[in-house]
């Protein structure tokens, strides 16, 4: 990995010994343990089990987590750089799929009882058992407040009926934070229920023909009769939309800062081919039109690692800014665009072969523009700031 990669992080002076020294721990195992075997699992559409466990001994999946469930005390600068080392690998669905607990057990982590805690947290940031998110229904994506799935109390129970899709990690998943209508229409009727995977009337089927993250299983989940005790509730009944809200600054943040990095990567590629490859007599980067497309992708990159840094900032002084967060995440889809769209260019015929960095990385593209709020969405959220 070239300096470019480290340069714009190493003037950031929240990082201190300690971060610096986990950043060279997390890269010796992406190094080791990943990257040899990244290309493979891509094409295969999975990662193998064992990586769970390393991760956690490495301290990966503990990371920021409480320490008496199994996690490791870290601030969000450890996390940025999580996020950072985890896009050098190029392939996001490893990415997705590896760290999928990151969205699905903070519903429990912040809202769940102590039993509920005590009962997946350690097996799950061991690497034992697995934990998904599920929002998004076949009939509405980011419309949340509208949810169809219901949850009908009935004596200790509640009994759910419904359908979950576009479930990351949801194939293999041990327990599912889902959202349900347990209420009136709108937000005020929306609860959130942990669900075993292993619960009667519970099915999954696998989405695999996706454009991009690949090696991430993909499901959408059904719910015919499952019946769960109330004692699964996570939050208080009706409350679930706030559960819902709160994940999703720290959501966005991790999708916006491995966005940066995902375009930096392809920006790497780029300068590594524009000084080998020759054409008309001489490198391709001793054309101009080449090194103008380079010193662009650095320009708009730099700029949204300040953006990254500001509303860092803000989330570890507790008072984050949900609207800059969310423009901060349509800059970042923007820009990883644009990078690995200049990258494949630069690359040209090879650049279309499967294979490299920047392919994989211009088809993941959308997912990341869309996942975590669309960039539509996420403009729209940014203008209520105004009354708009």
């Amino acid at each position: 990995m070239s300096l470019d990669f480290d340069s714009a992080r190493l003037a950031n002076p929240h990082f201190n010994e300690e971060h610096l020294a986990w950043r060279e721990q997390l890269r010796r195992f992406i190094d080791t343990d990943i990257m040899p075997f990244a290309e493979e699992w891509d094409e295969r559409g999975h990662i193998p089990t064992s990586l769970w466990p390393k991760a956690s001994e490495v301290g990966l999946l503990g990371l920021g987590y409480p320490e008496q469930y199994g996690g490791i005390p870290g601030d969000i600068w450890f996390s940025q750089i999580a996020n950072e080392e985890l896009a050098r690998i190029g392939v996001g669905g490893i990415n997705a799929s590896l760290m999928v607990h990151g969205i699905g057990l903070p519903p429990v982590l912040n809202w769940g009882s102590e039993a509920m805690k005590e009962q997946i947290a350690p097996a799950i940031l061991r690497g034992e058992s697995w934990i998904s998110l599920a929002i998004t229904e076949p009939g509405g994506g980011s419309d949340v407040a509208n949810l169809t799935t219901t949850a009908v109390r009935d004596g200790d129970h509640y009994v759910v009926n419904g359908a979950k899709t576009y479930i990351t990690g949801g194939l293999r998943a041990n327990h599912v934070s889902t959202a349900v209508r347990t209420g009136e229409a709108g937000a005020a009727g929306v609860s959130m229920l942990l669900i075993p995977t292993d619960a009667s009337g519970f099915s999954r089927t696998a989405l695999d023909k996706k454009q991009g993250w690949w090696a991430s299983d993909t499901a959408t989940l059904y719910f015919d009769n499952v019946r769960v005790h109330v004692s699964q509730l996570i939050g208080e009944e009706n409350q679930g939309f706030k559960v819902i809200m709160t994940n999703f600054n720290s959501e966005r943040m991790g999708m916006a800062i491995q966005m940066e990095a995902f375009g930096r990567v392809c920006l790497e590629e780029a300068v590594a081919w524009a000084t080998q490859r020759k054409t008309f007599g001489k490198r391709l980067a001793d054309h101009q039109v080449i090194r103008h497309k380079i010193a662009t992708m650095k320009q708009k990159l730099n700029a949204t690692q300040a953006y990254i840094r500001v509303c860092n900032e803000s989330m570890a002084a507790g008072i984050p800014n949900p609207g800059d967060i969310a423009l901060l995440k349509v800059q970042a889809s923007e820009v990883m665009e644009y990078c690995a769209r200049e990258a494949l260019q630069i690359l040209g015929g090879i650049g279309f072969m499967r294979g490299s960095r920047a392919e994989r990385i211009y088809r993941e593209v959308r997912v990341n523009a869309i996942g975590g709020g669309s960039e539509e969405i996420m403009r729209d959220l940014a203008t209520r700031q105004y009354g708009l």
